[in-house]
């Protein structure tokens, strides 16, 4: 067991959180969230003793090893990639290492081969004779494309880089395992993969993600960090935010209301217990919701940002044909023979194996880059807006505030009008007039959103719109997009705005784009539509 006793964590300039007492138990995943610089990731190094904290401590019981994703991608490049992800099983590691060592002596003498066989019986003992099996199975349930495994890390993709580094985490079932945003840069494929892991891993599981699905899917408590404070509840992400919504209204409705809402949030409770009962991890989620009264739930103080796309033109029925698209970069071609019509009324995720091919298209599609061959015809209704991944152009101008900012998209020019759009992506009293160069990534993404408002276009093209943001601008963004009566082009690794958005898939490969009318839960699905998509990948 893990836990932690009257934690606190003070810098000069900030309090992250204090007099934190909480405990981690086995067979359960902790998801653990809060806004941006609520101090996350420093909670996770605090527990895996990468960080000390100010005040309070961190408890670990007897022989419990804890396993951490690194996050430095260079750390291993010396190292195979066999090495890296068995080197995340230390005690195991270091006695292969120096069982190896000895073995390769020249002078091998009859101390060493006494100290051979004792090394020889506790690397039996910590399954040493498993572990390039297990290594391997990690690596192709994260579909590792290369299975080089002797290959040196220096040699190794990027992306590749990064299933590595999870595989090395989860490597000989640690009894603790620390895992700081694991889905950033997996695909689809992979996320499920890892999800069905930690579902069905016995141990301890603690995880910061901005990936809502993941949260939902994996876990059983929720960790919220929040006015330096860190409380437990029971149940996923969608449990924790609905239902600190719901007791939120409750406390700002009178006497007379209450009794309804109080039916509405004992209703919820039941709801979500009964719905809890058909997943993976039924029964002990259903047994802990059950358990709930509304004493357990506090209201929520989180504040969601407002976004409201209102297209200023009503969109007509021909949105945009693509005929014959090639695309090249200082390589050669990136994707060729790409053909897809959308019409009014449909949104479209884009989804790759490789994000770049989608960020070249959009580039194409919203006229910012030439195509090498092809037409792509756009209907005479559209009118575009474009959100792209590297939104840094944006913000080159660094004497320049926060209103000026704006002003510059707004057919409306005056203070108030500005301030008010500003207001509703949270930026308030005096932080209009900050400069735009000291934004954070999430505040420059919200910029972004609320230019998006005032220009007010019916067709959006948005690559990645979630990157760097919270999960409350995020469920922010979610909604805002359902909402949105017009056009829809985008891309993101955030499966649940996909799913809940999307009513038609397209996949980008170098070799076409598969088309598919309908759910990215359906097209995930459907058997005969990802043979297609391999055999086209595989060209």
């Amino acid at each position: 067991m893990l836990s932690v006793n009257n934690l606190s964590v003070v810098y000069s300039t900030k309090k992250l959180f204090e007099n934190v007492s909480l405990k981690f138990t086995p067979g359960n995943c902790y998801g653990v969230i809060g806004a941006n610089g609520a101090g996350k990731s420093t909670f996770l190094k605090i527990l895996s003793k990468e960080y000390d904290s100010t005040t309070g401590d961190v408890q670990v019981s007897k022989d419990t090893r804890i396993s951490t994703l690194k996050q430095d991608h260079y750390e291993f490049d010396e190292f195979t990639v066999m090495q890296a992800v068995i080197s995340g099983y230390e005690e195991l590691y270091t006695i292969m290492s120096t069982k190896d060592a000895l073995y390769a002596k020249a002078d091998f003498t009859e101390a060493d081969g006494i100290k051979a066989a004792e090394l020889e019986e506790e690397f039996a003992t910590l399954g040493g004779w498993e572990a390039e099996t297990e290594v391997s199975k990690l690596l192709d349930g994260l579909s590792l494309e290369s299975n080089d495994y002797h290959a040196l890390m220096t040699d190794v993709s990027a992306s590749d880089k990064v299933k590595i580094l999870l595989a090395r985490a989860l490597f000989g079932s640690p009894d603790v395992l620390i895992l700081d945003e694991p889905t950033n840069h997996l695909d689809f494929k992979a996320i499920k993969w890892l999800e069905d892991f930690i579902i069905d891993f016995d141990k301890t599981v603690i995880v910061v993600s901005h990936d809502r699905h993941f949260l939902n899917n994996v876990c059983t408590h929720i960790v919220d960090i929040d006015f330096q404070k860190a409380k437990l509840y029971v149940g996923n992400y969608d449990f924790w935010r609905e239902s600190s919504q719901l007791a939120q209204e409750l406390m700002s409705k009178s006497n007379q209301q209450k009794e309804e809402k109080v039916k509405q949030l004992q209703e919820f409770i039941a709801r979500f217990s009964a719905n809890a009962s058909k997943s993976k991890q039924a029964t002990s989620r259903k047994k802990m919701l059950e358990k709930i009264t509304l004493d357990d739930i506090s209201p929520s103080s989180r504040q969601y940002p407002y976004i409201q796309l209102d297209p200023e033109r009503e969109l007509g029925k021909d949105v945009v044909d693509v005929t014959n698209l090639c695309v090249h970069d200082n390589e050669g071609v990136l994707f060729e023979n790409v053909n897809f019509i959308v019409n009014g009324g449909e949104k479209v995720a884009f989804i790759s194996r490789d994000d770049k091919l989608i960020t070249e298209l959009f580039e194409v599609l919203a006229g910012e880059k030439e195509q090498a061959s092809g037409e792509v015809k756009w209907g005479i209704t559209v009118e575009r807006d474009y959100f792209p991944k590297d939104y840094s152009e944006f913000f080159q101008d660094e004497k320049i505030n926060l209103i000026d900012w704006l002003r510059e998209y707004s057919k409306e020019q005056a203070d108030a009008y500005i301030r008010g759009f500003l207001g509703k992506m949270l930026f308030s009293k005096e932080e209009p007039l900050k400069k735009v160069k000291i934004l954070s990534g999430g505040e420059k993404m919200r910029m972004m959103f609320t230019r998006l408002m005032v220009r007010n276009r019916n067709t959006l093209i948005l690559d990645q719109p979630t990157n760097h943001l919270d999960l409350e601008s995020i469920q922010s963004v979610n909604e805002s997009l359902e909402r949105f009566k017009g056009g829809l082009f985008f891309s993101s690794h955030d499966l649940s705005l996909i799913e809940s958005i999307a009513n038609k898939i397209i996949e980008i490969t170098p070799n076409g784009a598969f088309v598919y009318s309908g759910t990215f839960e359906e097209y995930s699905e459907d058997v005969n539509a990802q043979k297609k998509v391999d055999e086209l990948y595989n060209k």
